[in-house]
């Protein structure tokens, strides 16, 4: 069956063209203009993926985005947007999007990071008879690998797809050094090369939502000129 994908844009236009072009590459499309139409979508619907402008009417597309994160919405987002300040490039990212496009871009641009993140996605879903880490405790937090899911004291941490993954891979190989690159391999696959950097900014974020960046928990270690090590 064709993925689903939610295009959140209140340009009736590029709702129209993206509806077109990505279902001539084996999508099905549905449309909102704003918050209150994307969770009708929700309501009806489970998708793979979701395209959010970040300029929308009423709540912007940052808001929703983290709305969603916070309830417990692990979907992949790309975020859309006519900006190209990097401050909403990181905040996006910091709020939990897993990818962001400026306007005004290449559909073909678009498809193939569509299908990057689905990609990314497909190839790190849990297979609970192989996990070694499908629930783990640790300072009061609870990694649960078959609801992809993170609680601490029973409340939900809201990751993005790439943190949740990340740290994933932390808990499975508790103890042991992973390099930058093995880590970039394991999250962006292997046809995708993106800056070493990124990895420290993903662990930067993971640390927030651990709070491990606050009360010197060390949960997650930097191995210095290597990567970095799961200690909880």
């Amino acid at each position: 069956m064709a993925p689903k994908i939610l295009v959140v844009d209140d340009d009736q236009r590029l709702q129209h063209l993206l509806a077109r072009y990505l279902g001539e590459n084996g999508f099905r499309v549905y449309t909102a203009t704003d918050a209150v139409e994307l969770q009708r979508q929700i309501q009806r619907n489970v998708f793979e993926l979701y395209l959010l402008d970040i300029n929308l009417p009423g709540k912007n597309g940052l808001e929703i985005c983290k709305n969603l994160r916070a309830s417990g919405d692990v979907t992949p987002v790309i975020m859309l947007t006519a900006r190209s300040e990097d401050v909403d490039r990181i905040t996006g990212l910091e709020i939990g999007a897993d990818d962001y496009l400026p306007k005004p871009f290449n559909p073909r641009e678009l498809l193939a990071r569509i299908h990057s993140v689905l990609r990314r996605v497909n190839q790190t879903q849990f297979i609970a008879v192989d996990s070694e880490a499908v629930r783990y405790e640790f300072n009061g937090y609870v990694f649960d690998g078959d609801k992809q899911q993170l609680t601490y004291l029973d409340k939900l941490v809201p990751l993005n797809h790439n943190e949740f993954t990340f740290l994933k891979i932390l808990i499975q190989n508790k103890g042991q050094v992973l390099s930058r690159t093995q880590l970039c391999h394991r999250i962006y696959g292997r046809e995708h090369t993106p800056d070493q950097r990124d990895i420290d900014m993903l662990a930067s974020r993971l640390r927030k939502h651990l709070l491990d960046d606050k009360e010197d928990l060390n949960i997650i270690k930097t191995v210095r000129g290597i990567g970095y090590m799961f200690l909880g």
